[in-house]
C-alpha cells in the first residue's frame, strides 16, 4: 500500500451534511492526549462522536485504537469496512464505515487522521473541518522519546516527514497544560 489517502466514497455527491473533522499534526503533538480530554468533556453530547480507529500496531495507554494485524485489515479493507484508510510510518489506518451514516445524520465526528487526507476528505465529506495540533521540534522529539513505543520506529524518521497540506482551520500549540488545549479543542469541535 502507499503512503496516498484512500477514501472509499463512491457517491459522487458529497456527504453531509455533518462535519468531519479532522484532529491533524506531527507524532508526539499531543493528538489522542488531547482527544481524550475532549472526549471527556462531551460525554452527554449525542452530535459529537469520536469513532476509533484501526490500526495495525498495538495501541498504547494513551490511544483509543482499535488493533488488526495486517492480514486483517487488509481483508475488512476488501470487505468495505472504511470509509477512509491510509498508510503511515509503516502501519495501516483505518476509519469505520459508520462514519458516512454519522455524518449523514448531521453529528460531528471527530477523528485523529493523517494530515494526508486532508485534500481527499473535502473531495467527499461536504463540511470538513482541520485543526491542527502542533509543538516545537524539541518538544516533539523529547515526546517520542518518552513514549518509547516500538513500533514507531526511528524517532528521526518521524520528525522529519513532511506532509503538504491545505492550511488548517485551527492551531493549536500545544505546549503547557493539556486541559487548557483541550478546551480550545472541544470550542472548535462544537464550533464556537
Amino acid at each position: 500500500m502507499s503512503e496516498a489517502p484512500i477514501l472509499s466514497s463512491c457517491s459522487p455527491e458529497l456527504i453531509g451534511p455533518g462535519r468531519l473533522i479532522l484532529v491533524v499534526g506531527p507524532s508526539g503533538a499531543g493528538k489522542d492526549t488531547l482527544l481524550g480530554l475532549a472526549r471527556s468533556a462531551c460525554p452527554e453530547d449525542v452530535d459529537i462522536v469520536f469513532p476509533r480507529r484501526v490500526v495495525t500496531r498495538e495501541a498504547s495507554a494513551s490511544e483509543d485504537n482499535g488493533q488488526l494485524g495486517p492480514d486483517e485489515f487488509r481483508q475488512a479493507l476488501a470487505r468495505g469496512d472504511f470509509a477512509m484508510h491510509w498508510e503511515a510510518h509503516g502501519h495501516l489506518y483505518g476509519l469505520p464505515r459508520a462514519i458516512d451514516d454519522d455524518i449523514r445524520a448531521n453529528r460531528s465526528v471527530v477523528v485523529n487522521a493523517s494530515r494526508t487526507v486532508i485534500e481527499a476528505a473535502q473531495r467527499t465529506y461536504a463540511n470538513v473541518t482541520v485543526i491542527a495540533i502542533t509543538a516545537p521540534p524539541e518538544v516533539l522529539a523529547e515526546r517520542l522519546k518518552m513514549r518509547a513505543r516500538s513500533s514507531d520506529g526511528e524517532v528521526e524518521q518521524r520528525l522529519s516527514r513532511m506532509v503538504d497540506t491545505t492550511a488548517p482551520d485551527v492551531t493549536i500549540l500545544n505546549v503547557g497544560r493539556p486541559e487548557d488545549h483541550a478546551r480550545r479543542l472541544v470550542r472548535a469541535i462544537r464550533g464556537e
